[in-house]
């Protein structure tokens, strides 16, 4: 005997339809809000060697082996100065103390330009004298 296929009207649910497809139909949403975009001083910190780090590595081959890290604070005495950075060439790192990077600069400058400025330089700086060079050597022309 032939079977009769129901008819359904579009305003009456199959069966089962409070699942949907894959069986998520009546959840709530799993994806919460957008969250505020990480915008700390760790976080531009970060950044900003970073950028600068892969300029540098562009730009010399001798630093491509070099492992660039961050630390707080010198934990060694240093004399006169705090130190901005240390250089270990037997390990191939240069170490950037973001302390005395961020919090020494002079009065009057303690702006968010002119601290990325001081990073920038530190990191320059630092990659100068691990490759015996001058900070301004640094750049493609040379």
């Amino acid at each position: 005997m032939p079977r009769r296929r129901a008819t359904r009207t579009p305003a009456t649910p199959r069966r089962g339809a409070r699942h949907g497809r894959h069986g998520r139909l009546g959840r709530s949403e799993v994806v919460r809000p957008p969250l505020a975009p990480l915008d700390g001083r760790l976080d531009r910190f970060d950044l900003s060697v970073g950028t600068a780090v892969e300029f540098l590595r562009g730009t010399w081959p001798e630093l491509q082996d070099v492992r660039f890290e961050i630390g707080a604070m010198p934990g060694f005495e240093a004399g006169d100065e705090v130190p901005r950075w240390y250089l270990d060439r037997e390990h191939a790192r240069i170490v950037l103390f973001r302390l005395p990077i961020e919090r020494l600069l002079p009065p009057g400058h303690d702006d968010n330009a002119h601290r990325r400025m001081a990073i920038e330089s530190a990191v320059f700086r630092a990659a100068a004298e691990y490759v015996g060079r001058e900070p301004w050597d640094l750049g493609h022309d040379h």
